[in-house]
């Protein structure tokens, strides 16, 4: 048996990153969990921001930013960039996070984050109490330590937050399955397995 709920924006879990916007010179660091991808060619994502924020009018200013994916170890971090405000602080240098230059926009790039996805915005939908930012994911750096011999990404090995109803939880490193493994021959999945089993010998 179900309860019912309200309606109400309970989608869980939902990504947590840190969105990074204006300038090396005056940036500030919002955390979104609001965020997702809307298109895959060209890429395109989405951030829905409250206009009262004080990154929504950096962002819709330089029509820019950068999202910033986050590890456990900055989750304390992620979540000071949540509830104060960059009208009063600092938080690259509050939270002891360094800016790294980006390649496509202005605003700058979480050095300690694994991944970081450039983003120029393409339209602005107004909704009653969020603005979303639709943009192009215009480039995306990925710590090489997360990468293999192949060009894989290992995600299981970032250590990545989720968020969920007021919560942020660690993501298993654990992969249980893959993207159409439900329907996979046999002998493909004995395969995979195999190999996953060598990797882990070879850690």
């Amino acid at each position: 048996m179900k309860v019912r709920s309200k309606a109400g924006p309970l989608l869980a879990p939902v990504p947590s990153v840190m969105v990074s916007c204006g300038s090396m010179e005056e940036s500030n660091i919002i955390t979104i969990a609001w965020t997702g991808i809307i298109n895959s060619d060209p890429p395109m994502t989405y951030i829905s921001v409250q206009p009262k924020r004080y990154s929504h009018d950096i962002i819709e200013k330089s029509g820019e930013f950068v999202i910033n994916l986050v590890p456990s170890a900055l989750a304390k971090a992620m979540d000071f960039c949540g509830v104060r405000s960059g009208r009063d602080v600092d938080k690259f240098s509050s939270q002891g996070l360094t800016r790294e230059a980006a390649e496509t926009v202005a605003a700058p790039m979480i050095a300690e984050s694994p991944v970081n996805l450039e983003c120029r915005v393409k339209d602005i939908v107004r909704m009653p109490t969020h603005d979303m930012f639709m943009a192009e994911i215009t480039a995306v750096h990925i710590d090489e330590k997360y990468v293999d011999e192949k060009g894989a990404y290992n995600f299981g090995a970032m250590d990545l937050v989720a968020f969920s109803h007021g919560k942020y939880y660690k993501l298993s490193p654990e992969e249980f399955g893959t993207f159409g493994y439900s329907v996979m021959k046999p002998k493909t999945l004995k395969r995979r397995n195999a190999e996953k089993a060598r990797r882990k010998r070879r850690k």
